[in-house]
């Protein structure tokens, strides 16, 4: 056959994307060419299975590219990322329109899955450069995978496993692949950046990462997401307020300010421990923009609590928020809680958080 087309959807979170990018520069390099959906001769859709309503996307998402295999070509379909992992053999059961499930691990060989469901006898490349899929000015930058918090709503460490950092020489020599296809700004992101390095050095290295990726000609900025309140010090704080490439904007999932409700998260810090956390951070950083994210609805929030958090986000004023219902995920320690918090509710109190948000916005 011609040289092959392949069409990659990705779902969820940059991290996923981040994998996507690695499973197209394999693609690319043994030969593949992308292109849309119609013309594709294997579809790849990258899935997310974090909540609820991200299962049903990706759902829909896989039904919808495998409804293209119905026009007579012979297109193939294969469906990875989160979702596929959690639920491999479930889809593999109720999913006959795919022709492959693969798991995360399987991720690294995706050109043998393609090759073999194809027919086609290559030997293939087994390493290559990330294809970024964000415009050219800007790029992510995976630091570690995995997570070790084990926050008890949350579904990513049996999905993603434990955290698993990558070392510094490694992305470092990554973040100058990316700046030489013409990336400006370095968006740092794993599971929890904070943590960045504890797993491989025994102690927290985020601060030695940015400044030696601050040092790379080329890079103009630097971002952090998906920081954890829990695991800030001050010498990361020293390195933020020293290194003018590092942007001024922060995200800090808070997810609730009850000291109650953080205590059943496992969310490991307390109310007045964010407070400080956040008052060093805007002194030491003129001109801060913070970003937050906080879960409405979780099992046992009380009235008095939600308006302890709504009283918070008031006084606070974070630049940018997200919020979210809380999802009774399987698996999770908090999904065998009692007193879960009708949905009529959850989604009130979500209301209120956004209408409250938008006049601080404003």
């Amino acid at each position: 056959m011609n040289r092959p087309k392949v069409a990659l959807i990705t779902l969820g979170c940059p991290k996923n994307l981040v994998d996507s990018e690695q499973m197209l520069g394999l693609l690319e390099a043994n030969g593949y060419g992308l292109s849309s959906q119609q013309e594709a001769d294997v579809i790849v859709v990258n899935t997310c299975g974090f909540i609820q309503p991200a299962k049903e996307e990706s759902i829909e998402t896989i039904l919808e590219a495998a409804r293209l295999k119905e026009d007579g070509k012979q297109k193939k379909l294969v469906v990875t990322g989160c979702l596929a992992q959690r639920y491999r053999k479930q889809l593999e059961q109720q999913l006959p329109e795919a022709d492959l499930v693969l798991g995360l691990a399987d991720e690294r060989q995706i050109v043998q899955h393609c090759n073999r469901l194809l027919g086609l006898e290559r030997t293939p490349l087994q390493q290559a450069e990330r294809c970024p899929l964000t415009p050219s000015h800007y790029a992510y930058l995976k630091i570690a995978d995995g997570c070790d918090n084990h926050c008890s709503y949350c579904t990513i460490p049996f999905i993603r496993g434990r955290q698993r950092s990558k070392p510094i020489e490694e992305l470092v020599a990554e973040a100058r692949h990316l700046v030489g296809r013409g990336a400006r700004e370095l968006i740092l992101i794993a599971q929890d950046t904070t943590q960045y390095g504890v797993d491989i050095y025994h102690k927290r290295r985020l601060d030695d990462l940015i400044r030696k990726l601050a040092k790379i000609e080329g890079v103009e900025w630097l971002r952090l997401l998906y920081t954890h309140p829990a695991h800030w010090w001050d010498g990361l704080i020293d390195v933020l307020a020293e290194t003018p490439k590092v942007c001024r904007y922060l995200d800090i999932p808070i997810q609730h300010i009850s000291d109650r409700i953080l205590a059943e998260m496992n969310r490991r810090t307390t109310r007045t421990e964010i407070t400080q956390l956040i008052q060093k951070l805007r002194e030491r950083l003129p001109g801060l923009a913070l970003r937050t994210s906080v879960i409405v609805g979780f099992p046992g929030e009380t009235d008095d609590e939600f308006q302890e958090l709504l009283d918070f986000l008031g006084q606070v004023r974070f630049e940018r928020l997200g919020a979210f219902t809380y999802w009774r995920e399987e698996g999770t320690q908090a999904a065998g809680f009692a007193c879960q918090v009708p949905q009529k509710v959850k989604e009130e109190r979500f209301h209120r958080v956004m209408s409250l948000q938008q006049k601080v916005s404003a």
